[in-house]
């Protein structure tokens, strides 16, 4: 009797062990109602310039030699090919006042603007400064940036170019989340003129793409914590290889106490 009673005790700590290992697919899959939101009208936001960032500025006109002075050098076509990390040593840093730089120009205040609405900015100082004749202006952001850490295949910072970066393929970049990520649970930390905002964000559902949160802002922070089953084995159990191994271990056992 007392050995059966043994046998169903290491029964139940198996089964224990195993159901802690297990998640359910409600857990895993993304946007699993993502066929109540097709066909809905995207919405492209700008992203406004912060203190910090990096800007490419090139300035144009109807005669191009006028509009020389205003430009640094890369901007000009004196250096060719050259690589992001150069552009960003040659571009303008945004201060802690929001203000920049331009030859002949001056300081220009851009913080709190759009990158359209900085170009619009820096040609009417230009032709109501009298400075030049149908000035064209082109603003880029250089050093835009997005960290992803956590449960994901290659937690690390990644630069992007793209006007338009979404949650997903940020985390697209750092590989998916790995098997044992919350998917439902994703911790967004974002600065926004001298602010820090903390959102939560459900892979599982697609109603949130509409909202702010759904495209990525530049110095991002995205942490996708473990799951419960990750938490649960991190002291005692790590992987599967490990949970069979101890498995066979408690089986042997109820072997030998029943014989």
């Amino acid at each position: 009797m007392f050995k059966k009673f043994q046998l169903r005790i290491l029964t139940l700590l198996l089964c224990g062990l195993f159901a802690g290992s297990c998640v359910s697919n409600k857990e895993i899959l993304y946007f699993q109602d993502a066929d109540q939101f097709n066909n809905q009208d995207i919405v492209y936001p700008e992203n406004t310039i912060q203190p910090k960032d990096i800007l490419s500025v090139g300035i144009s006109a109807a005669a191009p030699e006028t509009a020389i002075p205003y430009n640094r050098a890369q901007n000009q076509g004196v250096i060719n090919n050259t690589n992001l990390d150069v552009l960003k040593l040659q571009g303008y840093l945004v201060n802690s006042e929001g203000i920049i730089s331009i030859p002949v120009l001056g300081k220009v205040l851009v913080k709190g603007k759009t990158v359209t609405e900085a170009e619009d900015y820096i040609a009417k100082l230009l032709e109501d400064g009298g400075h030049l004749v149908d000035p064209v202006v082109t603003v880029r952001l250089l050093n835009a940036k997005v960290t992803v850490l956590g449960e994901v295949v290659r937690a690390g910072t990644y630069g992007f170019t793209e006007q338009n970066l979404t949650v997903p393929q940020a985390l697209g970049y750092a590989g998916d989340l790995t098997i044992n990520g919350v998917r439902d649970d994703i911790l967004l930390i974002r600065e926004v003129d001298g602010k820090r905002k903390i959102s939560h964000i459900d892979l599982t559902t697609a109603d949130w793409m509409d909202n702010p949160e759904y495209n990525i802002k530049p110095n991002d922070v995205l942490v996708v914590q473990p799951n419960r089953a990750k938490v649960k084995t991190a002291g005692y159990v790590g992987n599967v290889t490990t949970i069979v191994a101890i498995a066979s271990l408690l089986v042997s056992v109820a072997i030998l106490l029943t014989r």
